[in-house]
């Protein structure tokens, strides 16, 4: 059994609108909805953090967790400035909620991602037994190039072997004592060009993160465009 940490904390800037991206609507119900209704009904997963910004908590209880009557979400807590301080957050209620922490194992998830699957929690879990540490991320399609500025102008410098390049999404999975370990140690460091949980593990754990198959299809809603291709996933999954 795993604990998940979900991040409900970004907002619709990107989106233009008022609205924070999680609980805009997707086809009736909001982003967050999908991705909670998953682990909820997953049975690796026992229990739910939510993590949200201090003024949405209570909209998270009411308009979504008691509403949809998600049982598993056992703590609402706040998230902070950046996406490692929410996820920080999150990991130091873990302690409050698990009877065994030294062997407890976290998915941490982004709420705006709202196609994770039963197969990518269960695979992520069942690599737990042999490993500390794993990701979900697919494939890159496009040709990357590694760019310089000259004169206010870019420029490819670099192209690295697309068969090197993984697109990394969430869940990411940890054992705990690990991914609290990397995190206090990077705190400590006030590192802050962090932009994901397995740059920290690799960077302050040491340890390079396997990478589980994921879905082209569990992309983050960040722009109109996404959200326009989300409502096309959910209509075909009907």
């Amino acid at each position: 059994m795993a604990i998940a940490i979900v991040l409900s904390g970004g907002s619709g800037s990107r989106m233009n609108s008022d609205v924070a991206k999680q609980y805009m609507l997707l086809k009736g119900k909001e982003i967050l909805y999908y991705s909670l209704k998953t682990f909820q009904d997953n049975n690796n997963i026992s229990d739910i953090i939510l993590v949200a910004r201090p003024e949405d908590i209570e909209l998270c209880k009411v308009n979504i967790v008691d509403k949809y009557g998600f049982t598993k979400v056992r703590k609402i807590c706040s998230g902070g400035k950046e996406r490692y301080n929410s996820v920080y957050n999150g990991l130091c209620v873990v302690e409050e909620l698990s009877e065994d922490v030294k062997n407890e194992i976290v998915l941490i998830h982004d709420g705006a991602r709202p196609f994770v699957t039963h197969e990518m929690i269960d695979e992520s879990v069942g690599n737990m037994i042999l490993g500390s540490a794993c990701t979900v991320g697919v494939p890159v399609k496009d040709t990357i190039k590694i760019v310089c500025e000259i004169n206010g102008e870019l420029f490819g410098k670099e192209t690295p072997n697309r068969n090197t390049l993984y697109q990394i999404q969430t869940p990411q999975t940890f054992r705990y004592e690990l991914i609290r370990m990397s995190y206090e140690r990077m705190l400590g460091d006030e590192n802050h060009n962090i932009t994901d949980d397995t740059m920290i593990v690799e960077q302050y754990g040491g340890m390079g993160c396997k990478i589980i198959m994921g879905s082209y299809e569990n992309l983050k809603i960040t722009t109109p465009e996404d959200l326009e291709f989300a409502e096309k996933i959910v209509e075909k999954n009907l």
